[in-house]
């Protein structure tokens, strides 16, 4: 009976989390001959084709948007690896006045909404020349507050003893930086960077704010063209989504073993 309930939990959260995506991709193989409004809904389609995601291809340049969207990405990846990197250890390992109110300050960034700082942000990126950039599209998220508190738990978590000793042989801040923590947390920093590719590649909010030229869109805002004035189709606009989230897939696919190994991050590794 135990096992029972367990699957049914389970399964109602399947349906709950990966519901939506499986009806994306549903709609996505849907012909002419699908009725997409059918009572009760048709998940398995009637008269399946990969036409809509060539309609996507025809009206959408993506090979331009994704290369657009991989650059902001990377930016963003390495900014947040190398920065929330750098940041955690000084707030984990290092000595300082006022450590503590930094800390909470990055905690307090958590709670502050995007849409709140968002106009002064646009302002300080246009002034500085960056508007209808894509480093300008990077730059506001290359550091982001809850990648710095999850690499200083990170850091936290190895034994003082260890970086101690490294001391008493004589290395440096940045010796003991890069040869003995930030081995010990290369999980960690694979979720930062799973965290920030994402948050990267699904933004659409800021790159429609910063973005004019056509050139420069990225993959989410480019694929805003497929909805029409007066009509959209669905079955397009599916496609376009499935096209957005392979990238995505891909990534996590490769990332997956050391994802999971960093959230359980503690202690020593290897």
């Amino acid at each position: 009976m135990r096992r029972v309930v367990r699957y049914l939990i389970l399964l109602a959260f399947f349906v709950l989390l990966a519901g939506p995506l499986v009806w994306q991709l549903s709609l996505s193989l849907k012909g002419a001959g699908d009725d997409l409004y059918a009572q009760p809904p048709q998940l398995v389609p009637a008269d399946p084709t990969l036409g809509n995601y060539g309609g996507v291809l025809d009206r959408v340049p993506i090979p331009r948007y994704v290369l657009n969207s991989g650059i902001v990405a990377l930016l963003v990846v390495a900014g947040n690896v190398v920065g929330a990197s750098l940041a955690g250890y000084a707030l984990a390992r290092l000595r300082f006045r006022f450590r503590r109110l930094v800390t909470g300050l990055f905690v307090v960034a958590l709670l502050v909404p995007i849409e709140s700082i968002i106009i002064a942000q646009f302002l300080l990126v246009r002034s500085s020349g960056l508007a209808d950039t894509l480093l300008g599209v990077a730059l506001p998220t290359a550091i982001g507050a809850l990648n710095v508190l999850l690499m200083r738990n990170g850091f936290q978590s190895i034994p003082d003893e260890l970086e101690e000793a490294a001391r008493i042989d004589g290395a440096g801040v940045w010796q003991r930086f890069w040869h003995i923590c930030a081995p010990q947390v290369r999980g960690v920093m694979t979720v930062v960077a799973i965290f920030s590719f994402v948050g990267a590649w699904n933004d659409f909010l800021w790159p429609l704010i910063v973005l004019s030229g056509e050139e420069n869109y990225t993959l989410t805002l480019g694929l805003n063209r497929l909805r029409g004035t007066f009509y959209s189709d669905p079955r397009l606009i599916a496609a376009g989504t499935i096209i957005a989230l392979i990238p995505i897939l891909v990534v996590f696919g490769f990332l997956q073993r050391y994802f999971f190994r960093g959230l359980q991050a503690g202690g020593i590794k290897g």
